[in-house]
């Protein structure tokens, strides 16, 4: 590992189109003509891929250079004096749009890309009004891969779906099957080996591959598509609800689908398909509603996850400090104390690393992370980081996972509840030979690291091997995640964290456990993780609870039907609107009759602590769909780093726990991981406990079994199914069907448990 040193920008001065410009060595002369607001056409391009080159649209003229030269790959060279547009540039690009034309069906009016077409808009723009070339037509079937449909004989082979498969997503999953005129995108994996994330669709330019849901439903003209930011995870990611307004025959507002910036923004499967939550049969019942403001005013303890806005959590915060209640954020109140610990050693309130840190890196160790399930948006940048840098990725989790092998370089797999140990062994390791204060030299040289190794089955020779698997890399980051938020050691291991970042060459992203764990967090002061006494719930996404994460008895609306703003794993602060209208009351109702509301929940964006890195910003001066001409972020705002007094010490190394016996990681899948959606209830059918062979043989179990165990209290009833794929004695167990009650499940994600068997498989 080296050093990484600030290297000074050269740049260079081109002309284009008679206007002389500035830029940065090593941009392509069609990244220098966006940014400068200079028109380029394109058909294949994607900002956030490399070049493919297949369209030749983006040709452009050099003075001196013979011929046209691509400008979405060549660089932009001092001097240069470039055309984007002639009459010989003109006429190439309207052959293109021709030999493009040739035999796609023009059956605009019954295609669901018809208003929003690549192809129809650049016939158009070019003049393309008859057709002088010609090809013999043949049979292509449709096909359907589950969420997405693709009709070969409108694709037109740009190599957008294959890319963002392979770059962004990083599955693999299509590639183009090679055959002149014939030539098609096949899926080459098994339909359950695709992350059903509908990326491909997304930056699809025609009719090619659509959703098999939204197909023949509406036509884009007919959707009016609101601005938000995902909930469902803390990407916070860029999105469109599409709504269509009711009709005579079916009245009630819809969302039709999710929809994105695809040039420069990515969705996962849960953000793009499961959008279906909202609460839409709410009313007022004024009694139900007085109900709820003195069950407030009596309550000892108010509990609520952390998927709700930085509004909400503010107008929860007054409400207790009104009633003396104290708040309970099962996810929240762990990841909070993690944080204070993390910058007592660190110095500053946030982490320094972003998803974009994450793409640019070429050295990469996650910790306490199931990257594919919890962290989808993650796992894309790991993604983009191998296939664009060809980074190394150290996967270092109790339980191997087979779905992002092709990522991964090196998987050390560690026992469970041996992270402290394990995060003790890096800090040794990444610290070595760096400069810092002299207590924590004597903190590290005291470790035990072959005790610590035994009892983690971490070996020394696999921390040493990091060596040769960083050799020469320069741009290093260390991913951590929930598993280590809630560990008994938790506090410990984020100090040891926050010295690794400050002492090492790593940067450190931490990822949030829930949607607006950060915002809760911040906003939040005090959160206990238990309820005490008499509980009442809020459950954002549903109803307001009158009893101890009991049936909910005043409806409340589901996030996608608020405005407010979340805090996501960037620490950006992103906003969301109302994509559908809600008819009952809302928490600020609530508030105001406890005389700690406001006129519009929004008020309150304003009054966001500012000591905690947050801005005085009114809720409409926000942007909600704003990306800079090469792809950066610029929603929202950037929270305010906060410099904090390093100086805590760190705690000696404990004993590790045993987790001998039978095993659960309780997690929800990538598809479902909101337990508060309907979709996810309706898409997963029945939870199902999910382990490998060895599993089945260790807890005495066949596939189809339905079983029983608790987890924390919390009773669950599952089916078990055999993944034969999976390896270890540890099963997936997901929490999406308990509710509220999903957060009670405070500690550390690795329960012991005893497993009875209720029904057997082989009835």
């Amino acid at each position: 590992m080296s050093e990484v040193k600030n290297v000074k920008k050269q740049t260079v001065t081109v002309t284009i189109d008679g206007k002389k410009i500035t830029a940065n060595y090593g941009k392509t002369i069609l990244e220098v003509a966006r940014e400068n607001g200079i028109y380029i056409p394109t058909m294949c391009y994607l900002t956030k891929v490399e070049p493919i080159a297949s369209c030749r649209m983006c040709v452009v003229e050099v003075e001196g250079v013979e011929g046209m030269i691509l400008s979405c790959q060549e660089k932009a060279v001092d001097g240069a004096v470039i055309t984007t547009n002639s009459e010989q540039l003109e006429k190439e690009r309207q052959n293109i749009m021709k030999l493009y034309d040739v035999n796609h069906p023009l059956e605009c009016g019954v295609c669901d890309k018809s208003g929003e077409c690549d192809l129809q808009n650049k016939t158009l723009e070019f003049g393309v009004a008859e057709q002088s070339f010609s090809a013999k037509d043949m049979h292509r079937p449709v096909q359907n891969w589950g969420f997405i449909s693709y009709d070969p004989s409108l694709c037109i082979l740009c190599e957008r779906c294959v890319r963002v498969c392979n770059e962004i997503v990083g599955s693999e999953q299509l590639q183009i099957s090679p055959g002149g005129y014939k030539s098609t995108i096949v899926n080459t994996k098994p339909e359950n080996d695709c992350v059903s994330c509908g990326e491909c669709m997304a930056v699809c330019p025609v009719g090619a591959l659509v959703s098999t849901d939204f197909k023949y439903t509406a036509n884009a003209w007919e959707l009016n598509k609101i601005p938000s930011s995902c909930a469902l995870c803390s990407s916070g990611c860029q999105l469109y609800y599409d709504v269509k307004h009711g009709s005579i025959s079916d009245p009630q507002e819809k969302i039709y689908r999710v929809t994105n910036e695809a040039e420069f923004s990515s969705l996962c499967g849960a953000g793009r398909f499961g959008f279906d939550y909202a609460n839409t049969a709410a009313f007022k019942d004024k009694a139900k509603f007085e109900q709820a403001v003195e069950a407030l005013k009596k309550a000892d303890s108010i509990a609520f996850s952390s998927v709700i806005t930085n509004e909400e959590a503010l107008l929860l915060k007054n409400i207790a400090q009104e009633t003396g209640a104290k708040l309970v954020c099962a996810d929240a109140a762990g990841f909070a104390k993690f944080l204070k610990a993390y910058s007592s050693t660190s110095g500053r309130s946030l982490w320094s690393a972003n998803l974009k840190t994450v793409a640019n890196s070429d050295a990469i160790i996650t910790l306490g992370l199931r990257v594919k399930d919890e962290a989808p948006m993650v796992k894309n940048h790991i993604a983009m980081a191998v296939k664009h840098n060809k980074a190394k990725v150290v996967y270092m989790h109790p339980m191997e996972d087979y779905a992002i092998g092709n990522l991964v370089s090196k998987f050390i797999k560690y026992e469970a509840g041996s992270e402290e140990g394990v995060t003790a062994m890096l800090l040794e390791f990444l610290t070595r030979g760096k400069e810092m204060p002299e207590a924590l030299k004597e903190f590290i040289d005291e470790l035990d690291i072959g005790n610590i190794s035994g009892e983690s089955s971490v070996s020394e020779e696999e921390i040493e091997s990091l060596k040769l698997e960083f050799w020469k890399r320069r741009k290093f980051t260390l991913i951590v995640g929930e598993d280590l938020y809630n560990h008994p050691q938790a506090e410990n291991i984020a100090k040891m964290l926050g010295v690794i970042e400050r002492y090492s060459d790593f940067e450190l992203l931490i990822v949030p456990p829930r949607s607006n764990s950060l915002g809760v967090a911040l906003v939040c002061d005090e959160l206990e993780d238990k309820p005490s006494g008499w509980t009442v719930g809020y459950n954002a996404p549903g109803d307001f609870v009158l009893s101890a994460l009991g049936d909910g008895d005043l409806d409340m609306p589901a996030i996608n039907q608020q405005e407010g703003t979340i805090a996501t794993v960037d620490k950006r602060v992103v906003p969301l609107n109302v994509a559908l209208g809600y008819d009952g009351y809302v928490l600020n109702d609530l508030a105001n009759a406890l005389g700690v509301g406001r006129k519009h929940t929004i008020d309150l964006t304003k009054e966001l602590p500012q000591n905690r890195g947050f801005k005085p910003l009114e809720f409409d001066s926000l942007e909600c769909a704003k990306f800079s001409p090469l792809g950066e972020d610029l929603r929202g705002y950037e929270l305010k780093i906060i410099k904090k007094r390093a100086s805590a010490k760190l705690e000696d190394v404990e004993d590790l726990p045993s987790f001998d016996g039978v095993v659960v990681y309780n997690c929800n899948s990538a598809s479902n991981p909101n337990p508060f959606t309907q979709k996810a209830k309706m898409t997963a059918k029945e939870p199902k406990l999910v382990g490998s062979q060895q599993f089945a043989q260790a807890a005495k179990l066949n596939d189809g079994d339905l079983v029983e165990f608790e987890v924390e209290g919390q009773r669950c009833q599952r089916v078990f199914s055999i993944d034969t794929q999976m390896k270890g004695t540890i099963a997936l167990n997901p929490t999406f069907d308990m509710g509220l009650s999903a957060f009670a499940v405070s500690s550390y994600k690795f329960s012991k448990v005893n497993i009875k068997k209720v029904g057997s498989g082989n009835e």
